[in-house]
């Protein structure tokens, strides 16, 4: 029953991005440059979306567990350190400058468009990179490829 749930909350996410026009990149631009041909309407997506976060997450915890699990896992952590401020930086960027964060651009993958599929997988190069990359300075010998066979 969990993973239905799961399942019908990414649906109803993907219609919302569509709907909302948070998948044509075009739009999310024209939302960034406030200094040019600024285009508001995207704040009432993010107003929309966090009224209905914020409304479920009141309700929900005034629960004693879950529906679909055993127990609330919430975050913990509140550190803002360098790798957090510096991938906000990076997302932002991206966002910017190509008008598509991931949760857009998977939806917008039905499209065909060959941009969004050259996004796609530049992501994923960078994330595979970033996990090569991260494992090595941390002292993985084989760099996070999962290669070595410990015994």
């Amino acid at each position: 029953m969990g993973l239905l749930m799961i399942f019908l909350s990414g649906v109803l996410f993907a219609l919302g991005l569509g709907i909302s026009g948070m998948t044509q990149p075009e739009k999310v631009v024209s939302f960034l440059n406030v200094v040019g041909d600024w285009d508001p309407s995207l704040i009432f997506v993010m107003l929309g979306a966090s009224m209905t976060y914020l409304t479920g997450y009141v309700f929900i915890l005034k629960r004693s567990k879950p529906a679909f699990a055993r127990s609330f896992t919430l975050p913990t952590s509140r550190d803002i350190d360098r790798p957090l401020v510096f991938g906000s930086l990076l997302f932002g960027l991206g966002w910017g400058l190509v008008g598509f964060c991931p949760g857009p651009a998977l939806v917008a993958l039905v499209t065909g468009y060959d941009s969004v599929l050259i996004f796609l997988l530049a992501m994923g190069f960078g994330m595979y990179s970033f996990e090569v990359l991260d494992s090595r300075l941390k002292g993985d010998p084989d760099g996070g490829a999962g290669l070595i066979i410990k015994r």
